[in-house]
């Protein structure tokens, strides 16, 4: 009989303390149409989306700035810490927004105001827009 692996499950709300935890994330958030979140017995961890493996875990942040690192930069950071909860796993982070001196993008007077978003994978930067069609 062949040995079978145990696998332990990561409770998706460990994964949000973690990524909370980042001094440059201000908060979670769903994405679009609130699609990034974990569905748990009488309850919904938003900005968490823990599938099972081989896919990808997501998490989706609004970001503060100013911050000293581009924000692909601090998309890596935050993966990093995903996977200290998770392990080897795939971490797709996309940042939906920024948070500027406490204020959002639609709440942002003036030309300051913009969405960002940067997602890295397992070996990096990926592009945020999709290239030519040939």
């Amino acid at each position: 009989m062949p040995p079978f692996a145990t696998v332990t499950p990561v409770d998706p709300q460990q994964v949000a303390d973690a990524v909370l935890a980042h001094p440059a994330v201000a908060r979670l958030d769903g994405g679009p149409f609130g699609a990034v979140a974990s569905y748990l017995p009488g309850r919904r961890v938003v900005g968490v989306r823990l599938g099972e493996a081989p896919e990808p875990v997501e998490v989706a942040v609004v970001v503060r700035w100013p911050w000293p690192a581009a924000l692909p930069a601090v998309a890596g950071e935050i993966a990093a810490v995903v996977r200290r909860v998770v392990g080897d796993r795939q971490v797709d982070v996309r940042v939906s927004d920024v948070e500027v001196d406490g204020r959002v993008d639609g709440q942002v007077d003036g030309p300051v105001g913009g969405r960002a978003d940067a997602q890295v994978g397992p070996t990096g930067p990926a592009p945020t827009t999709p290239g030519p069609l040939a």
